[in-house]
């Protein structure tokens, strides 16, 4: 791809050799300076194949802000776990270009990032909340930045970051190469992309079917509510290695957690209500193995990117078939082999439909395990709209 040497060596110790499909296609189109609209899912490789590129073109242009690093790359991401991961894929991709990465989030206290802002930096990855804190603080800077991500712009949406979206976006220069990541593409998103991107973007959309089939062994248990748990527990027993368990309250989350130790299983849960210190604890020791079972919502696992993860379970399946896709996304990787399995009640038989048509394939049914439901889905009362009413009138007659 004409990348430049310090670059290739740096992912050569990272052990990249193939590039994926969205790294094979985003990679030339951004190295030619054109804005890029992106919808792909988790686990494509779509953070390299935004963050190579700008490395790239940072290396191969100076620094214009004088003596003062600049910060001429900004990434905007949802949540703290996604910010820490980016920042470590620009270092590692990075490591022999001399480039600063700096990253900023909220839930901590600013003092370290403001050092490291002070220092200088070329790239920054940042929350929407903590960034506009900083730049009101003057501690940011945004008026060099030549490359603009937003990564998981779905994400932020949803989280109601759409006002912060748009007065980032005001502090950058306009003239300025822009990103657009989103894992859907609502009307919603393509409206904001418009807004924010050039007048004639690139667009690459990675299929979803894609994305979640080639290298994921996927099924599904059958199961009554009030059994998932002795499941669980069954599963677990059965093969020991470290496993993602998603569950859709954290609420839930905790009472997994809890019940998995006093079984004898090591389990730690990982939500939006916790610190960011607890959590940055709780998934490095998921990460070096020190716990075994790691029971995390949503919104907490967008940023979990655990090497070699092999398995993953969804507790309660997502109402949002989108949502199944970011989960079991969490393993294989890349081109790395990977198991998701999911429990399924009699209320969320619903839910499994909408997956299938989503990546218009039918998940494996796991038949015969001891706590099968074997009620036909024909049985399954389906929600059904109800017909509109007329309203009457009595006419008189005359």
């Amino acid at each position: 791809m004409g990348l430049s040497k310090p670059l290739l060596r740096a992912l050569e110790r990272q052990g990249y050799h193939t590039p994926t499909e969205v790294q094979q296609q985003a990679i030339p189109t951004l190295l030619k300076g054109r804005d890029l609209l992106v919808s792909a899912q988790t686990g494509t490789g779509k953070t390299a194949a935004f963050s190579i590129p700008i490395i790239e073109q940072l290396t191969q242009a100076p620094a214009t802000a004088g003596n003062k690093r600049a910060i001429r790359a900004l990434v905007v991401t949802p949540t703290r776990e996604l910010a820490i991961q980016v920042a470590d894929s620009f270092r590692n991709y990075g490591q022999y270009t001399g480039l600063k990465i700096g990253v900023v989030y909220g839930g901590v206290k600013q003092y370290a990032q403001t050092r490291s802002l002070r220092q200088g930096i070329d790239v920054l990855v940042a929350t929407p909340g903590r960034l506009l804190d900083l730049t009101q603080q003057g501690h940011i800077d945004l008026s060099h930045v030549a490359h603009l991500v937003l990564d998981e712009a779905d994400q932020m949406m949803d989280m109601g970051f759409i006002h912060d979206i748009r007065r980032i976006v005001a502090l950058v220069p306009t003239h300025r190469q822009s990103l657009f990541f989103s894992a859907t593409l609502p009307p919603a998103i393509v409206k904001l992309s418009k807004q924010i991107l050039g007048e004639q973007p690139a667009q690459l959309v990675i299929r979803p079917q894609q994305t979640t089939a080639a290298h994921i062994d996927q099924s599904v248990y059958f199961v009554a509510r009030k059994r998932k748990l002795p499941l669980l527990l069954h599963l677990l027993q059965d093969k020991p290695e470290a496993t993602l368990v998603f569950s859709r309250t954290k609420h839930g989350a905790d009472k997994l957690a809890r019940i998995l130790n006093k079984e004898g299983i090591h389990a730690d849960a990982i939500h939006g209500n916790k610190s960011q210190a607890a959590r940055q604890k709780t998934l490095c020791r998921f990460k070096q193995g020190h716990t075994r079972v790691l029971v995390a919502t949503d919104v907490a696992a967008r940023g979990i990117d655990v090497a070699h993860l092999s398995r993953v379970i969804n507790f309660d399946l997502p109402s949002h078939p989108q949502t199944y896709v970011h989960r079991i996304g969490r393993t294989g990787r890349a081109t790395q082999s990977g198991e998701a399995l999911s429990f399924c009640d009699h209320d969320e038989r619903p839910y499994l439909q909408n997956i299938q048509r989503l990546i218009k394939q039918q998940i494996a049914v796991c038949e015969g395990h001891p706590f099968e439901d074997t009620t036909p889905m024909a049985a399954i009362p389906t929600q059904r709209k109800k017909p509109r009413q007329r309203r009457s009138f009595n006419r008189k007659k005359h």
